[in-house]
């Protein structure tokens, strides 16, 4: 594709993937307004996020799959739909439970943008400009976590409602840019749907979900006695087992088991598992922020800028860096950058200075582990006619490190007293863990092998 026609998709495409990055970061202000109108209580509430996650989850390798089989722009654009449809019952939802369903067709919609975006850049670039591209895709979860908040502080004084209404006109706006700039992908002609794998997929990720979400961080042992955690948790267990066993023998299936035999994708998964459960750690700055330097809400919450800004101009930058080095150098950098600045934020976050270094370096970790080189391992790995289902699994891991990692660390926190203590011993250990997906990137193969499997 000539670069004009390059620059238009990766415009499609960065709006696309934004608005549903956004959507995430935005809600944060809506809850405590949406929880007064309705008059739920926390747990309740704590569903509005929760559903969105678990059907983004769900979606991500369904429409990942339609996309390699259906052809990309069509089912890229289907998200598109199902974002608005969405967003639109969420607005006038009259009760929780509609807003619940709204927020969960948000989700499914959204579920597809990001690993058909990163499909559509390696269908449509070149080796040598695809670390690039996806690097600007990357920046998006820096960009929507920038905004995100100070977007949900203006508009929610006109109601909750808006933060929501927004999302209609950028998905009009999307259609119309996708529809004349997105290129046409054609079907492979595989009719057949693994809608077993599907489901059992889908019934594991469910049941993770909900039991994770049903543990009380304050009395974890006790909760997981509980006849809403324990069940659920082992229920998924043994869906994944099956979900394992019977993919080995589809003819088309959701995810193919039999390419975990590949180094690259099996280290891989599992680093995107460990990013993700050290991305949870963001949520708990602000309030690391409150105990350690004596900051109000307000004030702390701006503590998150240096990290963000990070990831914002960094994701751009490493994709540059990419294209020349590989991928293998980058995630031993970034393992190493997120490990040094988790360890300073856990050991000295009570010092004003060495809070705002830690955020620059733990920015820059997860925009490198959560950024492009992985998912340009997972374009090169792949074959072609399962590119997106490649990028799908790395938002499924990484969704699950952030679903354990919450009930970890609030965990870790609320057990030991909540203070600066609790978070400084919670983000040590997330540097332990990022010590050993540093040690997992050491075994990725080099820049040889990589130019030679994209030749």
């Amino acid at each position: 594709m000539a670069k004009t026609g390059r620059n238009h998709v990766l415009l499609v495409l960065f709006i696309g993937v934004l608005m549903g990055a956004l959507d995430i970061a935005i809600v944060g202000p809506a809850l405590p307004a949406i929880q007064d109108y309705f008059g739920v209580d926390t747990r309740s509430l704590s569903w509005t996020y929760t559903i969105y996650v678990l059907f983004f989850m769900l979606a991500t390798p369904f429409m990942a799959k339609l996309s390699d089989r259906k052809g990309r722009r069509l089912i890229y654009l289907l998200d598109v739909v199902l974002f608005g449809i969405g967003s639109l019952i969420t607005v006038f939802s009259p009760s929780l439970e509609i807003l619940l369903v709204g927020r969960a067709i948000q989700g499914f919609g959204a579920g597809g943008l990001f690993p058909i975006a990163s499909a559509f850049i390696g269908d449509a670039f070149p080796p040598e400009k695809r670390g690039r591209a996806l690097g600007i895709i990357g920046a998006v979860f820096g960009v929507s976590y920038l905004i995100g908040p100070i977007l949900g502080g203006l508009l929610i004084g006109y109601g909750w409602q808006w933060l929501f209404i927004i999302n209609i006109p950028l998905s009009i706006l999307v259609m119309i840019l996708g529809i004349y700039y997105l290129p046409k992908t054609g079907k492979t002609g595989v009719n057949y749907f693994d809608w077993k794998g599907m489901l059992l997929l889908g019934v594991s990720l469910a049941s993770l979900t909900y039991g994770i979400n049903q543990i009380n961080t304050e009395n974890i042992m006790s909760s997981l006695h509980s006849l809403y955690v324990w069940p659920a948790l082992i229920l998924s267990m043994v869906m994944i087992f099956i979900f394992w066993k019977v993919e080995g023998n589809a003819t088309d299936p959701i995810i193919k088991t039999d390419l975990f035999r590949n180094r690259e994708i099996t280290l891989t998964s599992l680093i995107s598992v460990l990013s993700g459960l050290n991305e949870t750690g963001l949520v708990f700055v602000p309030a690391f922020a409150v105990v350690a330097l004596g900051f109000n809400n307000s004030q702390a919450s701006l503590m998150l800028l240096p990290l963000v800004i990070t990831i914002a101009i960094g994701a751009p930058v490493i994709g540059r860096i990419l294209d020349k080095v590989g991928s293998k150098y980058l995630m031993i950098t970034g393992g190493v950058s997120l490990a040094l600045g988790l360890f300073i934020l856990g050991l000295f976050g009570y010092q004003f200075l060495f809070f705002i270094i830690s955020g620059v370096l733990i920015g820059m970790g997860i925009a490198t582990l959560l950024g492009a080189p992985v998912r340009y391992i997972m374009i090169n790995e792949f074959p072609e006619s399962d590119r997106a289902s490649g990028q799908g699994l790395i938002n499924i891991n990484t969704s699950i490190g952030q679903l354990v990692g919450g009930a970890l660390l609030g965990t870790i926190i609320t057990s030991m007293g909540g203070n600066s203590n609790a978070y400084g011993f919670a983000y040590v250990m997330l540097g332990f863990s990022a010590i050993i997906l540093t040690l997992m990137a050491l075994g990725l193969k080099g820049r040889i092998y990589e130019l030679k499997i994209m030749k």
